[in-house]
């Protein structure tokens, strides 16, 4: 038992430290992206590709149909469940395209850009291509080889990222944002397909995807509702207002994205694998929950908080004061967001417990609820439905707690335990930062400043504190290196 705790703990390490560097470098190299494309294209440009996102997101859902974490979730899987679940996702993605493809005048006039007949039907062409490489993406994913997973990101990203910066630099406009998206599953394919030696067959056989129905219908439907949270806003936004106050909102939550799930991505590498595999052992599961949760907070809360902090200075110094509007927006979304990556961890522990049923309904009655709020205060104006938005995010936690907590006897007690400290030395440092350099005029000297002011007091905090966390990642880096 010893030996078989040992082993996972080392194959967790690994996989937490290949995920970290997978959305470390891919978040930096969209920073870059993100700063020169922002230079180069409006506000309008960017609502133009925003508001499609929902689009591509929902359909992207529908073709994978949760078969991925059904994959995953096998103890097993074979070469037949693989082919299988390709050739679905191949049809699938066929008969979206084809809809959407209809669908495009439609789009283009709910949110009165005429533009977005054109834009859509080629934008919609990621879901054929994207469905060639589902299948690789979770045989990569389920061998744990995130190593080989954060070589394809970085180059996938690097590719598509130069050549959408070179479009907008020749005032390619918003077709730039195409062009970077379909490039970059382009790449990705071709690299999974390096990667992974085994080949779909011509025979073609959906049993092994009857078989996994049940469970992956439940998935499938959670999956376009968490999608449609994502982009809910976006979506409302563009027909209550201005096609360049969506691109504000669209920047903003860009940004929040690349922060929050960095860290939601470092930990959903590894951890549905990781609970699947001890699920048997409820004492074991709890032991490597709360070191999940425990970790999770500790990156997470001083991750978004700092991103509040600099909000302004950051927006301003990379992609300048046409963006100002999307500050508060940012600072706002940074507040929900550092809680997404603890409801990832709820969310894998309990799909790997087969609960895809319970997954789903908790995740229909956020979207619900939050609906009500968007419809209650759809008169106050963009900024109040953002708080309200965020808000709800946060309170959540607190049901995701109460469904899988009993799954494996984690109180509520235990859970604040493991994450309030970090929440509330996170915000202490932001506060202390904040006031240390308050004086700073010059924009770059202050973000410079708070960054790294906040990483030296939360570093010493957490010394001072003895948080066992911090020291097995200092320990894990030192035996890397």
């Amino acid at each position: 038992m010893h030996v078989g705790m040992d082993n996972l703990k080392e194959k967790t390490a690994k996989g937490l430290f290949w995920g970290a560097m997978n959305n470390g470098s891919t978040q930096v190299l969209n920073l870059l992206i993100g700063i020169f494309l922002g230079r180069l294209l409006t506000p309008a440009e960017y609502g133009i590709v925003g508001v499609l996102t929902i689009f591509t997101a929902v359909a992207g859902c529908l073709q994978a149909s949760g078969f991925t974490q059904g994959l995953i979730n096998l103890k097993s899987p074979t070469a037949r469940d693989y082919n299988s679940v390709f050739w679905f996702n191949i049809s699938a993605s066929i008969i979206l395209y084809t809809i959407l493809f209809f669908c495009a005048p439609l789009i283009a006039r709910y949110f009165k850009q005429p533009c977005l007949v054109e834009v859509s039907r080629v934008v919609f062409l990621v879901l054929p291509i994207s469905a060639l490489g589902i299948v690789y993406h979770a045989y990569l994913v389920k061998n744990m080889m995130n190593k080989e997973i954060a070589i394809l990101a970085f180059w996938a990203l690097s590719i598509s990222g130069i050549t959408g910066i070179v479009l907008a630099f020749n005032d390619f406009s918003y077709w730039s944002l195409v062009c970077q998206q379909l490039i970059y599953i382009i790449v990705l394919n071709i690299g999974r397909y390096y990667y992974v030696k085994w080949r779909p067959s011509f025979h073609i056989d959906f049993g092994p995807v009857r078989q996994m129905f049940n469970f992956c219908v439940k998935l499938l439907v959670t999956n376009v509702i968490n999608t449609l949270n994502q982009h809910l806003l976006t979506f409302i936004f563009g027909r209550m207002f201005p096609i360049h106050t969506v691109g504000n909102y669209s920047q903003a939550n860009k940004w929040n994205n690349m922060a929050h799930s960095t860290i939601s991505n470092t930990i959903g590498q590894i951890t549905q694998t990781v609970f699947v595999s001890v699920s048997d052992e409820q004492d074991r599961e709890l032991h490597v929950f709360r070191k999940l949760l425990r970790f999770t907070a500790f990156l997470s809360f001083p991750a978004m908080f700092g991103l509040a902090l600099v909000a302004h200075e950051f927006i301003l110094c990379t992609i300048g004061p046409k963006w100002i509007n999307c500050v508060l927006l940012l600072q706002i979304l940074c507040i929900g967001g550092a809680f997404f990556p603890l409801h990832v961890l709820y969310q894998n522990l309990i799909i790997a417990r087969g609960k895809s049923n319970l997954y789903m309904w908790c995740t229909i009655s956020q979207i619900v609820v939050q609906l009500l709020a968007i419809l209650l205060l759809h008169k106050k104006g963009i900024t109040t439905i953002v708080c309200a938005y965020s808000l709800l995010n946060v309170i959540w936690l607190f049901v995701w707690q109460a469904i899988a907590g009993r799954m494996i006897g984690l109180r509520l007690l235990d859970m604040l335990k493991d994450v309030v400290p970090f929440m509330l030395i996170a915000l202490l440092v932001m506060v202390a930062t904040y006031f240390l350099t308050a004086s700073f005029d010059a924009l770059l000297l202050a973000m410079i400043s708070r960054v790294v002011i906040a990483a030296l007091l939360y570093a010493l905090l957490m010394k001072l504190s003895h948080a066992k966390v911090m020291e097995e990642c200092i320990n894990f880096v030192r035996k890397k290196y």
